[in-house]
């Protein structure tokens, strides 16, 4: 039995909880919030304790911890945790300074300690089907691949203030994909983006449309599009296109029925909203984690990834700034 320590109990921690509650193989011990009243909601759910996240840390009833907590937070509980010797999922990103999480790299080695990088979209079922017959081979050698990402609407410009930009906080995401799906890091990028959606994102140094091309040492090209606007909701979709042919995986519906009437066909609408679009990766990356645990094998993704999506945003958003291709250190 994996005892688990869940720190943030925000919406992320909810769900985290929720697959926890249904597994034989681990359970919540503690829990920790800044608000108390959270932490006392989701303690009472998981018939858990509430705990201060250093008592947690430093508790020998607990063998991993899940970071959940804001990310400006990231780096001490990180730093502490592995030096307790937890296990560590975390979400992304690691935090917001390549250099830091560097630094992270050398304590959780150091210290012998699992981390695991929540991207949880590599664990959706249609994406893994997707990069599991890339590899098979079943579309030969990749060329090219297309990844969409458009969120219902913007989040609050307080939140836009602190999060990093677009590259950093919402195409990262698309990033590791990119790098699931092409099988080799790109070596440069090329941004560009306007704030068309809600002028004052642009006012606070930031934009709501972007697109990305990615390229890497042997010539295979990714391009990634992201907006903050879909009118029809969360908006999720990838191509992969190689020289034996092509892999799609189509948006996610909120079901499979059509209609049919002399208007013409009708398919239901899309989600709209990222926790009920990845209900099932979030489920399936928890339980990959507490497997790794278990057999004592790497979990992927691993802090690295965690880092090499972090330098990649930082040079897409410096050629946004440059208006020019940047090279990927």
């Amino acid at each position: 039995m994996i005892r688990i320590g869940l720190l943030g109990c925000g919406r992320i921690g909810q769900v985290h909880a929720r697959t926890l509650r249904g597994m034989d193989s681990a359970t919540v011990v503690a829990v920790s919030d800044f608000f108390p009243k959270a932490a006392e909601k989701l303690a009472e759910s998981c018939k858990a304790d509430v705990r201060t996240t250093d008592e947690i840390i430093a508790s020998p009833d607990i063998d991993a911890v899940v970071v959940g907590t804001p990310t400006d937070t990231h780096f001490d509980i990180i730093k502490a945790a592995a030096k307790a010797g937890k296990a560590i999922f975390c979400e992304k990103p690691v935090d917001m300074s390549a250099n830091n999480i560097r630094k992270l790299i050398g304590h959780v080695e150091t210290a012998g300690v699992a981390f695991f990088t929540a991207f949880n979209r590599r664990f959706d079922p249609n994406f893994a089907n997707v990069q599991k017959r890339i590899v098979a081979g079943e579309i030969g050698s990749v060329e090219i691949v297309t990844i969409l990402s458009r969120d219902p609407s913007p989040p609050p410009i307080s939140y836009i203030k602190s999060s990093g930009g677009i590259f950093r906080d919402m195409m990262i995401h698309d990033f590791d994909m990119a790098r699931f799906l092409l099988g080799e890091d790109p070596l440069s990028v090329f941004a560009v983006g306007s704030s068309l959606v809600n002028p004052e994102i642009g006012k606070v140094g930031d934009v709501d449309t972007a697109a990305v091309t990615l390229t890497t040492a042997s010539g295979k090209i990714c391009q990634i599009s992201n907006s903050r606007r879909a009118t029809y909701g969360y908006d999720q979709r990838i191509e992969v296109h190689g020289s034996g042919g092509m892999l799609r995986a189509a948006n996610v519906l909120a079901n499979t029925v059509d209609v049919a009437t002399a208007d013409g066909f009708r398919a239901a609408p899309a989600m709209n909203f990222f926790l009920e679009r990845y209900e099932a990766a979030y489920a399936i990356e928890m339980h990959s984690f507490v497997a790794h645990l278990q057999d004592n094998t790497v979990a992927i993704p691993t802090i690295k990834d965690g880092l090499q999506a972090q330098v990649i945003a930082d040079a897409a958003a410096k050629s946004l700034e440059q208006g020019v291709p940047i090279s990927i250190n």
